[in-house]
Order: C-alpha cells, then structure tokens, then sequence
C-alpha cells in the first residue's frame, strides 16, 4: 500500500477549513438553543466527576513538588504564591483541556461518528440542512463554555488541595499560604488561564468533530477516529498552550519585573 507524503498535509488544510466553517457559521440564525443546551449539559455530566477527581491530587502533587524546591532555597513565604502559579496558570487549563478531549471530545466524535455511518449527515445535506451549522456548532460553544468553567473548578480545588497538602505535610502556616498569592500572581494570570480553557475546549470539539464526520468503514472506523481525534487534540493542546504562554510573557510582564 502507498501511503502519499502530502497526506498529512491534506489532513491538517481540511482540519484547519472545518474549524473557518465552524467559525463563520456559528454566526448564522437561527442559533440552535435546545441542542446548545443538551449538549453543554452531556459534557459536563461526562466530565464533573473525573476532572473533580484529578483536580485534588493534580493541586497536590503540585503544592509538594514546589514547596519542596522552595524549601530548599528558604524562600517558604512564597509557596502558596508559586503553587497558585503553577495551578491558574499553567497545570488547571492542561487537565481541563485533558479531560474535555477524553471524555467530551470522544463520545462527541462517537455520536457524529454513528450520524455518518448511518447516513443521517448525508440525509440532512439532501433536505438542505448544514449539518456543521446544526450539530458542529453548538456542540464547540457548549464544550467551550463547560471548559471555561471546568477550568476554574479545577483552579478552586488544585488551590484548595495545596494549602492541605502544605500545611499538614510540609509543615507550612496557613497565614503564610494565603498571604503570599499576590506576591507574584496578578489577575492576569487568572484571565490567561480562562481564555487557554476556552481555546482548549475549541481545540477539542472542532477535532472530535471533523474526525466524527469524516469517519468511515462501519463501527471499526467510528473507533479509529475517536483515537485519532484523542491522540490529535492531545498534541494540538500542547502546541497551543505553548504559543500562548509565549505570547502572554511578551503581552505581560511577571509581576514584580
């Protein structure tokens, strides 16, 4: 079998043209409120309980890790400030976007997956309806806002699990915790990590989505790209969170530069 070397490049240009249609229909009437509404309510209901499982330990393991290096350069006064850091910034918007592509991202792209197989898509393009404008669309701005509050879930409950975690195994005063979140996070901060989530949760559907309607070869293709569109969501995510931490140092300084 010939595999072409332009592929994946075909790939990436037809992902890239679905999320520009995804985009510009999303501004199109009438908007889909019912479906909008079910489908925010199926993502959150797939993923509350996992991300509020990871969201204690993840918190944890963070406050341990950075209260141990900064004990050891004597600097415990800042260990709540460089944990929330660490948690709003960086490690909360990762786990939320790890979840909505594992749990929301898949069963979304099995659902368009069984659409297509069935031959309902093709059905709906015959009577004249967008399927992208009819169940691409509010399944990205439903994902999207349960990423956005996912996000500070898991920010409120990664926090909460390092200040346990510091002030009953390191030894740590919950005054000093608390008194050191401003000395190097600012607001900022806060909203960077949000609009990560919300860039996440796009990220996620669009992918679940193009690989749910593009699938083909029975309930063996349906699977294949429900792993395709994990595995892919999972690299795209770390490509975006790079650029924009990038992007955000240059916009904002580090508090106290």
């Amino acid at each position: 079998m010939t595999v072409s070397t332009t592929a994946p490049l075909k790939h990436a240009g037809s992902l890239f043209a679905f999320a520009l249609d995804t985009a510009r229909a999303s501004v199109r009437r009438p908007f889909q409120v019912r479906e909008f509404l079910q489908q925010a309510w199926f993502v959150a209901s797939v993923t509350i309980i996992p991300t509020a499982l990871v969201a204690i330990p993840f918190g944890a393991v963070i406050a341990l890790q950075v209260g141990g290096l900064i004990k050891q350069f004597g600097a415990q006064a800042f260990t709540g400030s460089a944990a929330v850091l660490a948690v709003v910034r960086e490690a909360s918007p990762i786990a939320t976007a790890l979840l909505i592509a594992g749990a929301g991202g898949s069963a979304i792209c099995a659902d368009l997956g069984a659409r297509k197989i069935r031959e309902e898509l093709d059905a709906m393009m015959v009577l004249g309806i967008d399927p992208i404008h009819r169940l691409v669309v509010p399944r990205v701005l439903a994902t999207m806002l349960v990423a956005f509050f996912l996000n500070g879930f898991v920010s409120v409950v990664g926090v909460m699990g390092g200040y346990v975690f510091n002030v009953v195994l390191q030894d740590g005063t919950p005054g000093s915790y608390l008194a050191s979140f401003t000395a190097l996070a600012h607001l900022p901060d806060l909203w960077q990590g949000q609009a990560k989530a919300l860039v996440f949760g796009f990220i996620a559907a669009v992918v679940a989505s193009y690989k749910g309607m593009n699938a083909g070869g029975g309930p063996k293709g349906v699977g294949d790209a429900v792993n395709q569109s994990v595995v892919i969501t999972f690299m795209l995510l770390f490509v975006a969170n790079f650029c924009m931490t990038a992007i955000y140092f240059q916009l904002v300084p580090p508090k106290g530069a």
